[in-house]
Formats: structure tokens, C-alpha cells, sequence
């Protein structure tokens, strides 16, 4: 009998368990069933650890010593903020993804499941985008800084494996939005953006403003469908490349197709113009999920109008603790 192995059981890491990503997550993991018995799942907030710091990331890694982690946290702003600081967002974002994963390597983490952005995706390339097209030429200009950040910790997992034989991994969601967002108008992805922006607009009687033309194409993802699959990824996914999660390319919607949805679900009548001194960023970044629907064909996405909905009933209810400031955060 003295040879049989005793299984411990998970203690899971989320790093930036208190963003959109690690909120989802959480309620899956509390909410929904996602945690097995004898488990322990510990979320992380900026105020936790600045993970920019090593001796911070160190002493967080000793105080709850993870058997696997989640690494979710990293220094984000909107289109604007990046164009001004691509140097400031390269920066922290190759220091917390290497105090993260060093210290894990260190501390024998069995698995580590990082999140990386759509962002990263070469700007000059043809579509639909999958995953073994990531490096193939540089990421749009206006945010390069965080995208080759992003992008290293595909580099650097692919070594963690070659070296040490460690199963680290990382999945790419495309534009993700939910409950706890950052729905700043100058800061938050767009989604949440527009949802702040035609809430006040309503509440002012006055007409919505759309940064550009409104012809931009995204495929936007609910953050419980992510959470859901960083789950599956964490338990089953055997992989080092990555993996994206997102809905399929006949999905896609216009940033126009988009704000007519949060229109709907506000009940805003009034009017909307769009901006078109204002930059559009990429036009699209199309990407595939044939990998993630050959692991799993059966997934069910959220419905987009349900989705959003719910996400603007969520922001209604908690505008009052809503990121909605211009905040640097760890997300």
C-alpha cells in the first residue's frame, strides 16, 4: 500500500481574481459547481501584491504556497491610454509575467493557466486568425508595448516546458465584457465603455458619442463562458500552445451592431452619432475557435442580446461601484 500516490488536492492561484475575468471565475467556481471537494481557490487584488514587485510576487506565492495558478492580472488601460504609454505598459507587463511565472517555476506550481489578449495578434495577417499564427509579424501599433508583453509569455512557456517539462499554457479570449468591467469611457474595453457612455447619456437626455466610425468588427465574449472554459482549460487541457476562447467568426459584430444591442437593453431612444475624427483602432481581428470546438463541440455561448443585457442590468444596479474612474489597475 505504501506505494499509492496521494492526489492533494488543488490549490488554485487567480492573480487579478478581483477584474472582469477573475470576478467570472468566481462565480463559477462559487456559484455554479466549478469547485471540487478538498479545494482551495484564493483571488488575488492589486491590493493583495503588486506583482510588478518580486519580493511582493514571493511573499504572496509563500503565503498560500499554489499548486496551480491562474494569471490573470496585468497593468491595462483603454485604446488612448496605450497609444500614449506603450512604454510604461511593456514594462509592467514583462515584470508581473516574469515575477509570476519564475516564482511559480521556483515554488513547483503543477500548472499555470495565463490570459492573453486578442490584442496580440499581428495586425498585417489574413483571416479568419489562429494559434499558430500569433507571432507572425508585429501587433497593431497602437498598443504594441502590452501586446509583445502578451505575447512573451507564450515564449516563455514554450521554454518552461522545453527546459523543465512544465505543462504552463495560455488562452487568448477575444473581446471579453460582463459584470465588473472596467466601464470607464476614456479607459474600459468598448463594450462597457459604450455602456457607461449611453447610461449617462440617458440619464442626461442627451445623444451618445461613439469614439470613430462604428464599423470596427469584434467578436465579444461573455465573461461567465470565459471563466467557465478557464476552468476546462485548467483541469483538462494538456496543451503548452495556446488555446483562444471565442465565438465563432459568423459571430462577429460591429461596434454600431453593438451600441444598437445596449440601446435596446437601457431603453435609450435618443440619439447616437459616432465620431469620426476619433481613431477606429483595428478594423477587425477575426479569430478562430476551430480548436477550441474540436475540444469542445458542444460549449453553448451566452447569446450576445442576453448577454449584454445582463451586463447592463448588473452596471444599472452597481454604478455606484462600477469602475468607472481612470484608475491603473491590475485586472
Amino acid at each position: 500500500m505504501g506505494s499509492e500516490i496521494k492526489v492533494v488536492p488543488m490549490r488554485v492561484l487567480v492573480t487579478g481574481g478581483s477584474g472582469l475575468v477573475g470576478k467570472a471565475i468566481e462565480h463559477v467556481v462559487q456559484e455554479e459547481g466549478g469547485k471540487l471537494e478538498g479545494e482551495e481557490w484564493i483571488f488575488l487584488s492589486s491590493k493583495d501584491a503588486d506583482l510588478v514587485d518580486v519580493g511582493q510576487t514571493r511573499a504572496v506565492f509563500e503565503k498560500y504556497r499554489p499548486t496551480h495558478v491562474i494569471h490573470l492580472a496585468a497593468k491595462v488601460g483603454g485604446l488612448y491610454l496605450h497609444m500614449k504609454e506603450n512604454l510604461h505598459f511593456l514594462r509592467d507587463n514583462i515584470k508581473i509575467n516574469d515575477n509570476v511565472l519564475q516564482t511559480a517555476h521556483e515554488m513547483g506550481v503543477t500548472k499555470i493557466v495565463s490570459c492573453l489578449s486578442s490584442c496580440i495578434f499581428p495586425d498585417k495577417t489574413t483571416y479568419p486568425i489562429d494559434e499558430t499564427m500569433i507571432h507572425n509579424g508585429p501587433p497593431h501599433d497602437s498598443n504594441f508595448g502590452y501586446s509583445h508583453a502578451k505575447r512573451m509569455i507564450d515564449v516563455q512557456n514554450r521554454a518552461y516546458y522545453q527546459q523543465y517539462g512544465h505543462r504552463y499554457t495560455a488562452v487568448i479570449p477575444t473581446n471579453v465584457f460582463g459584470p465588473y468591467d472596467n466601464f470607464s469611457i476614456e479607459n474600459g474595453h468598448v463594450l462597457s465603455a459604450l455602456i457607461n457612455k449611453t447610461y449617462t447619456a440617458k440619464k442626461e437626455g442627451s445623444p451618445v458619442n461613439v469614439c470613430g466610425s462604428g464599423a470596427p468588427r469584434r467578436q465579444f465574449i461573455y465573461s461567465l463562458d470565459v471563466g467557465r472554459l478557464i476552468v476546462w482549460v485548467l483541469r483538462e487541457y494538456e496543451e503548452i500552445d495556446p488555446i483562444i476562447l471565442s465565438v465563432g467568426e459568423e459571430e462577429e459584430l460591429s461596434i454600431k451592431e453593438a451600441e444598437d444591442l445596449i440601446a435596446k437593453a437601457l431603453d435609450f431612444t435618443g440619439k447616437i452619432q459616432f465620431d469620426t475624427t476619433m481613431s477606429d483602432g483595428q478594423m477587425k481581428k477575426t479569430a478562430s475557435n476551430a480548436k477550441l470546438r474540436r475540444y469542445r463541440p458542444n460549449f453553448t455561448f451566452t447569446p450576445l442580446n442576453e448577454a449584454i443585457k445582463m451586463t447592463c442590468d448588473w452596471f444599472v444596479a452597481n454604478s455606484d461601484i462600477a469602475r468607472t474612474g481612470r484608475d491603473h489597475h491590475q485586472a
